[in-house]
């Protein structure tokens, strides 16, 4: 009995050591999923909302050659597209003065922005002063004070910046203020505890985990800037797709129309994809942790 009590001590003394260099069977790492796999997730997220719009196209298309409506009102995609080749000159020129407003005003919108949340959040008084200074901005309709920024600044591409600036600031505002509050108490306390200052706490803590707050708040305010350039261009303009669509409206040129709204369209897709892809690739903890959400699109 004393050697077998001896002989399993020892042998659970010799095993021991190895246990210990051994990792954990129940940590696993989780690492780059290979090529396939991300193909096929890929294609499971996009077949849906590419069915849908291949059925929508099917279902206009129909339409169309069931002459149920008159072609000057509602053309033939077949019309559309021929058009978009034809004057694909004219239609991406017009289409980089829109890109080119929307991005500039997107990023002065997000500058801003993020530099007046930080004001307001370490402020309470700067925010009970702007904050209903910016609902009452945001509430008023863009379209009204357009032609304000065109008396002001002329007809130019500065009163179309300036229009995408304003309806593109309040998401990002809203959106970083939120991420700036939503920081845990216990982690603020934590770094008080260990000396760090309010720009160092602001840099490691409080600025990292808002970013998935600030880039929720950038992918709406980035579709918002292009509707802002187009109704800067609606007001006043000589070129762009408001531009495009305005003559094409006046002219009854409904190919010319529809073909504005979809490459217009298209633009906003575009840059929301980017945002997107800059949200992972800067915050892959983030992009993980949402696992399968409907708001991913890739």
């Amino acid at each position: 009995m004393v050697s077998q009590g001896t002989t399993s001590t020892s042998t659970a003394a010799s095993t021991t050591p190895a246990a210990e260099n051994t990792p954990n069977a129940a940590v696993v790492e989780r690492g780059r999923p290979p090529l396939g796999e991300r193909v096929r997730e890929a294609l499971e997220r996009s077949w849906r909302p590419a069915a849908m719009l291949l059925a929508c196209v099917a279902a206009w298309w129909a339409i169309t050659a069931a002459e149920l409506v008159e072609s000057y009102l509602v053309p033939s995609p077949g019309a559309t597209l021929d058009l978009m080749v034809d004057k694909w000159s004219y239609i991406w020129h017009h289409s980089w003065v829109t890109t080119y407003e929307t991005v500039a005003g997107f990023i002065l919108a997000t500058l801003i922005g993020v530099a007046a949340a930080v004001v307001m959040v370490y402020s309470t008084s700067v925010e009970r002063t702007l904050y209903p200074i910016l609902l009452f901005a945001q509430v008023i309709p863009k379209i009204a004070i357009a032609p304000l920024f065109v008396v002001w600044l002329g007809f130019g591409v500065t009163p179309k910046i300036f229009v995408a600036v304003l309806i593109a600031f309040f998401p990002v505002v809203i959106a970083m203020v939120t991420g700036l509050k939503s920081v845990d108490p216990e982690m603020l306390q934590l770094s008080a505890t260990m000396g760090a200052g309010p720009w160092k706490t602001f840099v490691k803590i409080r600025f990292p985990a808002s970013l998935p707050h600030l880039f929720s708040g950038l992918k709406v305010a980035v579709t918002l800037a292009v509707t802002g350039a187009v109704v800067g261009e609606f007001v006043g303009a000589n070129e762009g797709l408001g531009y495009v669509i305005q003559q094409a409206n006046g002219n009854l040129d409904t190919p010319m129309l529809f073909a504005a709204l979809l490459v217009m369209s298209a633009l906003g897709v575009v840059l929301f994809v980017l945002i997107e892809l800059a949200e992972r690739l800067l915050l892959p903890w983030h992009a993980s942790r949402r696992g399968d959400a409907v708001t991913t699109t890739f």
